[in-house]
């Protein structure tokens, strides 16, 4: 490695450092050592063969100054040639080294990566779903990608690193200090003079490609919120255009004016570095040579010395950043664990079961529940915050009981906050009550596994989310193993098959980021053909035509009445119209069931229910409108 690779290596060292100070953690290292656990065998080998690559590189410069020596003193041609082989052989060696020790680096650091983004998506995704509405995505996936790799290239880079430049330096500073202490003690007094720059101009190029990263993660989050189909609508809406056009061109030129300067910088660190590098080549030669004309130095010695003193100051100010590069592969480790260490609030209990066979009664029986704090669900350092808000476990629903019987459809109604969703996501099991049980045709669901529950029970949310894919892959999450026909007869269902039909790509249509080259009303008959081809025993409509027009909410009600034909069924509302035929319809306020009977009876009673209808229908008797 060239005195001009470690000052590049420098600059980049710093400018990825860990900002926050860590101290070495013994827990953190076991850890660490339980990942790398199944690759240690390749790790054995990474490290066997770097430190024979670091032998041979000191071994070259003394076989170098034997071949001057031999030269000088007038030896046979043929021990010049043998040892110019020996040197040949050694660099041919030295590079099918080099790509053995980059083939098991890509080996350990690749397989690091999946091994940790494996764990991490995997672990993500047990995680609440109150874990998901307060974490910025970005940071999360940031822990997926950035911090990944800085923890791999502990193993890649560093481990390899320190373990080749102390073997190097011990060596070569050996061989040297052998061969003439007196220049090797001279040639180590020009050292600072060659770390001091480094840290300095290091350090002061870090800051700039800091702000550079920040000003460029700025534009990149301003990029991907007005390029979203809602962003840029939000825009062209509020007519700013040319502010966010003008917002944008600020920061893009200060990173253009932070890259010249950064660029020049760079060039003057490197510059003078190697300047340095080079006054002490001049310094050995210089001295050198004087001592080898006073006979008390071989010329051979002086080549060798010249040759060494690269391999002294290179693993040297190598390892004046080990210890900074050790501690960003500890953070990054640290911040991967962070996320790890997040308890899930749902795993199977011992023993669970799957919900057993045949229609399917849903029960809530007394459940008191509120939602967990931030800081049993979240990190500050995913949310952006300095601290986690502790706030939260209030209750919100009241010892709620109902219960739904097999084939019966249950409405939930009241005002907005009531606890209706609450009482779905319960259903779902995608939070467990604190008091309390929700049933399942009589178990309790923390009894039940989480796989059997979700083949169970199916439901449609407000939004309709889609991904950004195609039609069948849309589908396919509900039943992978689908055939064409049942997509197509899940579509025919649900009213969208002449649609899906009429695109040019038919099932293989790309529908756009969370859907939006659908309609609103597209977008919800296709989560409600996605709903038919899983079949679930029970179905939950939260809101699930809140936001449509009349033409789509008409669309939408025939498909439901596909969905909910001999399913048990809970179906929140907010257009009361679309209830009346409810087997029961429940009020809720306040997180408490405040009336309980079917549409005729509630308006007979006079009640909450009876002044809701009112307000929606106000243009006409309620008599009228019943």
């Amino acid at each position: 490695m060239s005195i001009e690779s470690v000052a590049w290596g420098q600059i980049y060292r710093r400018a990825n450092a860990p900002q926050e100070q860590r101290r070495f953690s013994l827990a953190t290292a076991r850890r660490i050592l339980r990942f790398a656990a199944p690759h240690r065998r390749r790790i054995g080998l990474f490290l066997l063969f770097s430190v024979v690559s670091a032998l041979l590189a000191v071994a070259t410069p003394v076989l170098a100054g034997r071949v001057v020596n031999d030269i000088v003193g007038g030896s046979a041609p043929r021990v010049v040639v043998n040892l110019a082989l020996i040197i040949a052989l050694l660099a041919v060696f030295d590079a099918a080294l080099g790509l053995a020790i980059r083939w098991l680096s890509s080996r350990i650091g690749e397989g690091l990566i999946l091994d940790l983004r494996t764990a991490v998506f995997d672990h993500v995704q047990k995680m609440p779903i109150a874990f998901f509405t307060r974490t910025r995505t970005g940071a999360l996936v940031s822990r997926l990608n950035n911090d990944v790799i800085g923890a791999q290239r502990a193993f890649s880079d560093t481990l390899s690193g320190v373990v080749a430049n102390l073997v190097t330096l011990a060596l070569t500073l050996g061989v040297m200090l052998s061969i003439s202490w007196q220049i090797t003690l001279l040639a180590l007094v020009l050292l600072p003079v060659f770390v001091l720059p480094a840290r300095r101009m290091g350090n002061r190029l870090a800051d700039m490609q800091r702000e550079a990263a920040k000003l460029n993660a700025a534009m990149s989050t301003q990029m991907t919120e007005r390029f979203s189909a809602p962003g840029a609508t939000l825009v062209k809406l509020f007519g700013r255009p040319q502010q966010e056009s003008g917002e944008f061109e600020i920061r893009a030129r200060r990173v253009r004016d932070i890259g010249v300067r950064t660029s020049m910088l760079q060039t003057i660190f490197v510059t003078s570095l190697t300047l340095v590098s080079a006054l002490a080549v001049a310094l050995v030669y210089g001295l050198g040579g004087w001592y080898a004309l006073r006979g008390q130095l071989d010329a051979g010695a002086v080549v060798a010395l010249s040759l060494l003193l690269t391999r002294l100051y290179t693993p040297l100010t190598a390892l004046a950043s080990a210890r900074m590069e050790v501690m960003a592969a500890l953070v990054s480790f640290e911040r991967v664990f962070e996320v790890l260490d997040l308890k899930p609030l749902i795993e199977d209990a011992p023993g669970a079961v799957a919900v057993p066979a045949g229609p399917v009664a849903v029960e809530l029986d007394n459940v008191t529940f509120g939602y967990p704090s931030a800081d049993k669900v979240s990190l500050a350092s995913l949310e952006d915050v300095a601290t986690l808000d502790t706030r939260g476990g209030v209750d919100v629903l009241h010892n709620v009981s109902l219960r739904a019987e097999p084939g019966q459809l249950v409405a939930l109604v009241g005002s907005s906050g009531a606890g209706k969703s609450t009482v779905a996501q319960l259903v779902s099991r995608l939070y467990d009550v604190d008091s309390g049980a929700v049933r399942l045709n009589g178990t309790d669901v923390r009894d039940l596994t989480t796989q059997s529950i979700r083949e169970t029970v199916g439901l449609v949310t407000q939004d309709g989310h889609l991904f950004h894919d195609t039609i069948r892959a849309n589908l396919l999450l509900a039943r992978p193993e689908a055939q064409e026909a049942e997509l197509w007869d899940a579509l025919r269902r649900a009213r969208l098959s002449d649609l899906v039909e009429s695109l040019s790509d038919g099932l293989d249509t790309v529908v756009g980021e969370r859907g939006y080259r659908l309609s609103g009303g597209e977008r919800q008959r296709l989560t409600i053909a996605r709903l038919l081809l899983k079949q679930p025993r029970v179905v939950i409509l939260d809101e699930a035509t809140a936001s449509l027009d009349s033409t789509s909410e008409a669309a939408v009600q025939e498909a439901l009445s596909e969905a909910l034909d001999g399913r048990t069924a809970l179906v929140i509302a907010h257009r009361l119209s679309t209830i009346r035929a409810a087997d029961l319809i429940l009020v809720m306020e306040d997180g408490r069931i405040i009336e309980r009977g079917t549409h005729t009876q509630l308006l007979a009673d006079e009640g909450r229910y009876a002044e809701l209808y009112r307000t929606q229908f106000a243009d006409e008797p309620v008599t009228a409108a019943a």
